[in-house]
Parts: structure tokens; sequence; C-alpha cells
């Protein structure tokens, strides 16, 4: 019962930092004596590499799965089986031999390669006369009997897992020599390196000891006087204050006030008469004359920018009555077209008519053009190559680096007149506490001193300062993968907009430009011309 309530007590943050220290302990003893095991074999030297010896390989049996799955026998009686009645048997006892077997000798040297028949020999100048008479084998035609044989009879060897085999390889019996230094040899020429090494002390220097000197009061200097800057715009104002004539100095001004008119007080003033617009006038619209007749454009009239309305003051006493306007009929005219449209379809008929009363017209040939006159178009000379300079990119390249150029040595010249320009920085020494000289303190003197502070930083505080610096970073390097993501979309959305606009422009339908040929020349045909003759279609004229 003592265990199992020591067992379920709680464990104090104490006793887990004891353990803690306990298990460091014992880490640090283990690691103490690999360190001095290591140092003894460092001073002793590394032995020298034994030579590895193979051991004889030993056979073992197989071991396998499924002899633990192989059930056990039912019947426990076995049958016992004649071994001379399972041995093959010629399949046909009258084809036997009879009489005793001869035994062969085993021949373990010769191949198992099959001896190649030598062949006639064949001169090379009949090899090349049998190739050149000889058909191609891809010109044979297939013989119906191998096509009627089918399939070969004999199965083929079905293929069998490769068993891997050793090589054997000696290489890892050799003794190599090791180049690089060990872990213990490092250790070992850096204690040679320390033990080689003498430190010497220092003697005591006794003025430590002894008593400070009194530090002695420092002579004040006079406090610095400032002195104004003389300016030359300040002198420019004093000269111009001294100059200035008082008399030409403008009088103060006063306010007066402008009588009243008294037409205000009568009449309305400013505002103008209510005009009442003509009425609207219709005329035909046209619309069959627009590309016959020219119509004059009308001169826009430029109005006058309209003045400035006063509102009446309003009179409370008489009512207001507005002002109606006139009622006025409209007059219902006829297009002016009416009547030129109905003489045009008088006209056609008239015309029409004439035509169905005339003639059939008669028929009339040609006159035969004349041949002895050869009529060729004027040719056209063409004019000469104008030749133009080349427009290179050399040149573009030239001067956009001559005017970056001449833009970079301008701004070069802006910063080195900003640099020279001398601008005066404020007193500010007059302000600060004078040098006062700290009195040295030495540990172990009797002098009464005041102890000093010195500043230090805790580490938390530290830590506290690297995570905000970091969860800084952190956030910054966020906001940058947003911003380029977002840049990355917009892109992406643009090029979609681009190609679409595009595709939608290849969409539209663009007509051909008229194609030029070469004209086609005429040639002078060589055949004489006929001569008409009457067809004769009597028979008057047949012998």
């Amino acid at each position: 019962p003592e265990a199992t309530s020591a067992a379920s007590e709680p464990v104090t943050s104490e006793q887990l930092e004891m353990e803690r220290i306990r298990k460091l302990q014992n880490e640090v003893a283990q690691q103490r004596r690999r360190n001095e095991a290591s140092y003894k074999a460092a001073l002793a030297g590394r032995p020298p590499p034994k030579k590895l010896v193979l051991a004889s390989t030993v056979p073992q049996d197989f071991t396998f799965s499924t002899d633990a799955r192989v059930k056990a026998s039912s019947n426990p009686v076995q049958k016992e089986v004649d071994f001379v009645q399972q041995l093959r048997k010629p399949s046909s006892p009258a084809k036997a031999r009879r009489g005793a077997t001869i035994p062969k000798p085993f021949n373990f040297s010769g191949g198992h390669k099959k001896v190649q028949e030598r062949e006639d020999y064949v001169p090379m100048a009949q090899q090349v006369e049998l190739f050149q008479r000889r058909t191609p084998t891809r010109y044979h035609l297939r013989s119906s009997r191998s096509l009627e044989r089918g399939p070969s009879s004999v199965k083929s060897q079905h293929l069998k897992l490769t068993k891997p085999h050793s090589p054997h390889l000696i290489t890892h019996e050799r003794s190599r020599p090791v180049h690089v230094k060990s872990s213990a040899e490092l250790e070992a020429e850096e204690l040679e390196k320390i033990q080689k090494v003498k430190i010497k002390p220092l003697e005591l220097n006794k003025k430590i000891l002894e008593g400070a000197e009194e530090l002695r009061r420092p002579a004040v200097k006079e406090p610095t006087v400032a002195e104004g800057f003389q300016l030359e715009i300040e002198r420019r104002l004093q000269e111009r204050q001294m100059t200035r004539n008082p008399q030409n100095e403008e009088e103060p001004y006063t306010f007066r006030a402008k009588p009243l008119p008294k037409k205000v007080l009568e009449e309305v003033v400013g505002i103008p008469l209510k005009s009442i617009p003509p009425p609207t006038v219709p005329e035909s619209p046209a619309f069959a004359l627009k590309k016959r007749v020219r119509l004059d454009r009308k001169v826009e009239e430029v109005k006058p920018p309209s003045p400035v309305k006063v509102r009446a003051v309003p009179h409370y006493g008489i009512p207001f009555q507005p002002q109606l306007p006139e009622n006025h009929h409209v007059e219902v005219c006829p297009f002016s077209f009416e009547q030129r449209e109905k003489e045009r379809q008088a006209l056609k008929e008239k015309k029409l008519e004439k035509l169905r009363n005339e003639q059939v017209p008669q028929f009339k040939a040609q006159l035969l053009p004349d041949f002895r006159a050869v009529v060729l178009p004027e040719k056209k000379q063409l004019e000469p190559t104008k030749p133009e300079p080349f427009k290179l990119l050399l040149d573009e390249r030239g001067s956009v680096k001559h005017s970056r150029w001449e833009q970079m040595v301008k701004d070069e010249q802006k910063q080195q007149e900003e640099a020279a320009m001398f601008k005066a920085r404020p007193n500010t020494v007059t302000h600060k506490e004078p040098f006062r000289p700290k009195k040295d303190v030495q540990p172990g003197t009797d002098i009464d001193s005041s102890t000093v502070v010195e500043p230090f930083t805790l580490a938390t505080e530290r830590r506290a300062q690297e995570w905000q610096e970091y969860e800084r970073l952190i956030a910054e390097k966020e906001a940058l993968r947003a911003r380029m993501e977002a840049e990355q979309r917009q892109e992406e959305e643009q090029k979609q907009r681009e190609e679409i606009a595009r595709l939608r422009q290849e969409q539209v339908h663009k007509a051909q430009p008229i194609r030029h040929y070469k004209p086609v020349q005429l040639k002078k045909s060589e055949i004489p011309l006929t001569v008409p003759e009457s067809p004769n279609f009597s028979d008057r004229f047949r012998v």
C-alpha cells in the first residue's frame, strides 16, 4: 500500500529538477569515460590492421514457411509402394533393346556448341552473279502449305526465375591506408600544442593598491559668444528701407457707399420680357432626295450668354395670374413631294406605252474593224527608285544612350552643386553641460565612493525583441507573397482578356484586297481573214 500511495502522489517541480540533474550528471560521467578511453587510445597509437580471414561457408538447411502449413495425414497407416513399379517403362516392349547396357564415358572437355558444317568453296565472282540473279526474299509469296499448317505444335520453353549468385569479390580483403586523421589523433595534436605553450604570470603592480591621486579641477573656459550670420538679403532689406520715400506710400483705403438708383424702386430692372415662340411649321423630310439634292447647312447661331435674372420682390396684395399660351390650330398641308411623285409615275407610264407601240427592231450589222492599223496602249514608264536612308537600330540605341548619359551628367552636376551649398548647423554646445571627468574607483581601496550601477539586459527582453523582429519579418514575407499572388492573378486575368479580345478581333471578317495580275498581251493572229460568201440556199446553182 505504501508503494501505491507513493506512486499516486504528484511529483513536485523540485523532484523533477533533481531527477533531471541526476541524469545530466550520469551523461557527463559517461562522456568523460569515453573521452579518457579515446585519449589513451590516441597516446598508445593505432594498432596494425588485422588481416581479415574469411571463415568457411557453413551450409544450412532451407526453412520453408509452407512446412508449417502442411496438414497432418488423417490415415495413420501408410501403404508400401513398390519402387520398381514406379520406374519408367518402354512404350513398346517389341522395340526394347536386348542385352546389357554399354556404358559410354563422359566428355567434359568437349563444348556444347553445335559444330558448324563446312560449306563448299564458292568464288566471289560467282557469289556476285548469284546475288544479282537471285530474287530477294521480300518479293517471295507465302506458301499455302505454311498458312494451312497453323501454329507450331512444339511448345516453347517457359522462362524461369533468375537465381542470383554472388560475384565473390576479393576487394574487401585488401588493406587500404587511411589518409584522414581520426578525432583521437586531432585531439592528441591539439593537446601537444597546448602543452608547448607555457603561461608566464605577470608581476603585481603595487600602484594599484595605493590610493588614487585627487584630480585637479580644470580651468573654466569662457562661454562661446554666438555671432549672427551676415546675410546679403538682410543687407538689401535694410538698404531698401533706408531709400524708401515716405511720400510715395499709399493712403489707407476708405469705403464710400454709392447712391441707390431710383429706377430700381419704380419698376423691374434687369429681367427681359418673356418672348412667345412662333408655331412650328411642318416640312417634308424628303427621304428620297437626301442623296440627290445637296442640302444647305444651316449656320448655327451663337447665342449670347443669358444675362443674370433678378427675381422680383413678390407683391402679396395682388394674386398671381399666369399668362396661358394662346390656342392655335395646326394647319394640315400635303407633303411637297406628293405632286412630284404623281408626275413621275405618269411620265413612266407614257414611256412604257411608247415602247410597246414601237416596231420590231431590225438587225443592223456592225462594220469590220480596220486590222491594218495596230493601236497599242501607251507604255507606262516607271519612276526610278528613290534611295532613302536606313533606319538602323544602332542609331536609335546610340541616341537613347547619349540622352541617358547627358541626363546622368546633369544629375551628377546638380548633386555636386547641392553638396557645395553651405548650410550652417545650429549651435548646441552652449546648451550642453560641461565635461566632468569621473573619479576612478579601484577595488581594495579605502576611499568612499558611490557605487555605479551598470545597465544590463535580460535574456527575456532580448528574446522578446528577437521574436518581435521575427514576427515582423514573417508578416512582411506574407504580405509580399500575397501581393505577388495578387499581381500574378491580375496578370493572368489581363492575359485572358487580351486573348479573348485578340480572338474576337481575328474572328472579324476582313475583305481580301483586289489582286493585280499581269496584264494579258494579245498576240496578233497570222490566220487570214474569212471572206464572207452567200450561203446559196437555192437549188438553182447546183449542177
